[in-house]
């Protein structure tokens, strides 16, 4: 059996400048705030959907930035972008959200962007629990969170994705 090692993910936070440039389908001005080329997938509906979602949130509270949406890039290259729902709830639990660019997927960036997320809850002392909700359709999800200690304890009806799958884990795992 082969090892494969998972590549090195590093954050660079998405700015409201650049979620504006991208809402208005300036990809040159987001890259330009940014410093990276951006893929399709930063343009895509979805995608869209979510830009204005987390420009709202910032509106509203810019104690979020930071805890919102980033780049995830390797090597150099963004091959894609993740982040959490929000700060820590009052009990402590935050939410991740990943997406892969198409053209990088299937190679092992995922896992690294949830291993960097749970890295980044495990650092904050507020957080107690790393939540994951994932479609039951969602295989590539689903299987990319195994392994993590997430345990399913239920599942939601999300406006936007439909029936979800609610996982859950404690933010630093329980020392042997």
């Amino acid at each position: 059996m082969a090892i494969v090692s998972s590549p090195a993910v590093r954050f660079v936070e998405m700015t409201g400048t650049a979620l504006s440039a991208l809402l208005g389908d300036d990809r040159p001005a987001a890259e330009a705030e940014l410093g990276f080329p951006l893929g399709e997938e930063f343009l895509t509906d979805r995608a869209k959907w979510l830009w204005q979602y987390r420009l709202d949130q910032l509106t509203r509270d810019p104690s979020t930035f930071g805890w919102l949406v980033k780049l995830a890039v390797v090597d150099g290259v963004v091959v894609g972008y993740a982040g959490f729902h929000g700060p820590p709830d009052e009990a402590g639990m935050v939410e991740i959200g990943y997406t892969v660019d198409p053209p990088y997927r299937r190679q092992g960036h995922a896992r690294s962007i949830v291993t960097a997320l749970l890295e980044r809850a495990a650092a904050e002392p507020l957080v107690q629990t790393v939540r994951a909700t994932i479609s039951p359709t969602n295989q590539a999800s689903l299987a990319t969170i195994a392994g993590f200690g997430f345990v399913q304890n239920g599942e939601q009806w999300d406006e936007e994705d439909g029936l979800e799958l609610i996982f859950e884990r404690r933010a630093t795992p329980a020392r042997r």
